[in-house]
């Protein structure tokens, strides 16, 4: 008899993430029906135990548009839905989902907080947008007149552990004496 690995799953409005857990997978087998019918099997670790999962999933789904990954850890599937909308559950049947069947939360967004297509991204052009106000950053008690006061301070600190004349710092340095042979203050 075949066990079940641990599957997880996520949902956008047009894709399905689905991923299966089975360090060193083997023999990976993974079939997908436009119906819906998802089956997969593979054997794992030295005693070449053997793992499947035969769902009926919720809705018709792109099988042509759908990919797999197989990984050392797990395997991934994106599933391409047939029709761009949110399923209330994985499975077509009714009821309590099997035990290895879990959300997969890192990859969960809730429906109404999908972004639409023209969602902000890095070639967003802000224009004259002045970021500088928005006050972020800092905290409460921030004062930058105290910051650049502080690092004002760092600046003079630097003097003291300049290199010498030949480029390397004195190997006296290193051990704690300044060049003058007095013992360092701040050891």
């Amino acid at each position: 008899m075949s066990r079940h690995p641990t599957v997880k799953w996520a949902q956008s409005s047009d894709k399905l993430f689905i991923t299966i857990d089975l360090p060193d997978a083997q023999d990976v087998k993974l079939k997908l029906e436009p119906e819906g019918k998802f089956f997969f099997s593979a054997t794992s670790g030295a005693e070449k135990i053997p793992y499947e999962v035969d769902i009926d999933l919720y809705d018709k789904v792109d099988v042509n548009e759908s990919k797999a990954s197989i990984g050392l850890r797990n395997i991934c599937y994106l599933v391409k839905k047939a029709e761009n909308r949110w399923w209330s559950r994985l499975l077509k049947q009714e009821g309590k989902p099997p035990v290895f069947l879990k959300v997969d939360w890192d990859k969960w967004v809730d429906e109404d907080e999908e972004e639409p297509e023209n969602k902000l991204g890095s070639d967003t052009d802000f224009g004259d947008f002045d970021f500088s106000n928005l006050n972020m950053g800092g905290g409460q008690g921030f004062d930058a007149d105290a910051a650049g006061k502080d690092d004002e301070i760092d600046d003079d600190s630097d003097t003291e552990e300049e290199p010498s004349a030949g480029g390397e710092p004195d190997a006296e340095d290193s051990h704690g004496v300044e060049t003058g042979g007095k013992p360092d203050a701040r050891a």
